[in-house]
This record gives structure tokens, C-alpha cells and sequence, in this order.
């Protein structure tokens, strides 16, 4: 029963494979974006719900600006690379979440996008928001939270496909759902992803900001002001998830001569600092 189970699991690794954009890494991918996809909208439409979102009209507007800006620029970079399928089915949308003890931003599969006030500050500006925006969405391209669930498919399910798996065992499976994105239970507060996801994100957001016309030099600045904000609260790299904002910091000064290539200056008229958004 056993050696079944190795050759099962094993099966289901040389079938079921997905190559991460940019970084070429194969992944799980158990679950795809037809079934995925409605357990998404579903779970963002219950965040909003349940959330008070912003009235401020400038940052509101922003994030929304900026959203479609990446947006553009991801579905240019999936058609450049012959990967456009990928997108099938995606919903795009932006809100603003008004919480200013959040400071945090999100993206769940379908480009449903949640960022609320308290990363703002932070931000400071339309570059900012580019920074947080790319990297989210790069979360949702590179499909870091469906290869979770996949894993606990297998884990805990014996790698059922989830439509045998959402007819069979619905509770478990939307426990998994749940597990990997982290909704259901504290809405709004993602899972920490791995490492490795973390900086798979922060190399394929450097390249969807700098294809909206974003500078990718913004990126290694707003994590100096982010790792300023948490000075003291952030613990030693070995006990975390995510790498400390030093060496994410060093990774994406390294990465950013790649960026540049795809960087298309002035298109978001970013050599001037329109606005900023002060602490309040």
C-alpha cells in the first residue's frame, strides 16, 4: 500500500507541473484557474463585505490607476512569453481597504486586489504603490498560492483532484483553500509565503512595474522605509518565512539591472513625485 502511494504521488508530481514565469521553477499545480477561480471571487467578495473600504478619493484612485497599469503590463508580458492562457478567466479589481492598523496588500487568484490604508504612508507615492502592486500580482502569476494548495492536496487528500475533492470532502477542501490564502478565518491577513516564493514575487514584480513604466529603483527604496517602519519588530531571517528587508533589499538591487531592460521610462510620468501620503 505504501510503494502505491509513493507511485501515486509520484504520478501526480510528472503530470501535474507548472513552470513558474521568469525564474522557470517547476511547481505542483493541481488546481486550475476553472476551478480555482470561483473560490476566489467568492471569498473576495466576502472580504469586501466585510470591510469598511476607503473614502479618501486620491488614494482610492491611485491604487485603481496604478492596479490597471499592471494589469496591462502583466497581460503584455504573458503574451510576449506565449503564456497569455494563463489569464483565462481573470477578473481584475482594486480596492481600497480602509484599516490604518493594516499595513499590508494582497492578491488572490483573478487579480482580486486588496490594499489597505495603513501601507499607504509607506508607499508615499504612485511608485510605491507600484512596488506593493507588482509584487502581489506576481503572488497571483506565479500561482504561489495554488501550488500550497496543491501540496496540501496531496498532504491531505492523497492528491485528489479538488473536483473529486469539492464533491467528496467539501469541508476539507475549503479548508485548504483557506489555509492557503488565508481568508475565511482572519480575513484580510495573508499567509506568510516561503522564501523562495517571496523572492520569485519580488523578481517578476520588479519586471511588471518597470513594464507599466515604473522605475524599479523604487523597490530596494520602499522596502528601506518599510524595514524603518518595523525597525525592531522583524525577527532574525532564520526564524521567519520571509527574508529580512536586508536581504530582500540586496536581492532586488541585484535583480534590478535585469528589470531595466523591460523598463519603459515616462510612460507614467514617474521622474515627478506627484503626490504624496503622509503618515496621519
Amino acid at each position: 500500500m505504501r510503494k502505491r502511494t509513493i507511485f501515486v504521488v509520484l504520478g501526480i508530481f510528472l503530470f501535474s507541473c507548472a513552470t513558474v514565469p521568469i525564474t522557470g521553477r517547476k511547481q505542483l499545480a493541481l488546481v486550475p484557474n476553472s476551478q480555482i477561480l470561483p473560490l476566489s471571487y467568492s471569498s473576495y467578495e466576502q472580504v469586501l463585505k466585510e470591510s469598511k473600504l476607503s473614502t479618501n478619493q486620491a488614494e482610492v484612485n491611485m491604487v485603481k490607476k496604478v492596479g490597471s497599469n499592471i494589469e496591462k503590463a502583466v497581460e503584455e508580458y504573458m503574451a510576449q512569453n506565449n503564456m497569455i492562457d494563463a489569464l483565462k478567466g481573470y477578473e481584475w479589481e482594486f480596492n481600497l481597504i480602509d484599516d490604518k492598523d493594516v499595513i499590508n496588500a494582497w492578491c488572490m487568484p483573478g487579480g482580486k486586489v486588496a490594499f489597505y490604508t495603513g501601507i499607504m504612508p509607506i508607499c508615499q507615492d504612485e511608485a510605491g504603490v507600484a512596488v506593493v502592486m507588482g509584487h502581489e500580482v506576481a503572488h497571483a502569476i506565479a500561482n504561489h498560492g495554488g501550488e500550497r494548495m496543491s501540496q496540501g492536496l496531496v498532504q491531505q487528500l492523497g492528491g485528489l483532484a479538488l473536483s473529486v475533492a469539492l464533491q467528496d470532502k467539501p469541508e476539507q477542501t475549503q479548508a485548504l483553500f483557506f489555509t492557503a490564502y488565508a481568508v475565511g478565518t482572519t480575513y484580510g491577513v495573508m499567509l506568510p509565503y516561503s522564501r523562495l516564493h517571496e523572492s520569485e514575487a519580488d523578481k517578476l514584480g520588479l519586471i511588471f512595474m518597470a513594464m507599466a513604466g515604473y522605475d524599479p529603483y523604487e523597490a530596494p527604496e520602499f522596502w528601506e522605509r518599510m524595514k524603518a517602519q518595523s525597525q525592531g519588530d522583524q525577527p532574525p531571517e532564520w526564524m521567519s518565512t520571509h527574508p529580512s528587508h536586508q536581504s530582500r533589499i540586496d536581492e532586488l538591487n541585484a535583480y534590478i539591472p535585469k528589470a531595466m531592460k523591460h523598463y519603459k521610462k515616462g510612460q507614467n510620468n514617474q521622474d515627478i513625485k506627484i503626490q504624496k501620503f503622509e503618515k496621519k
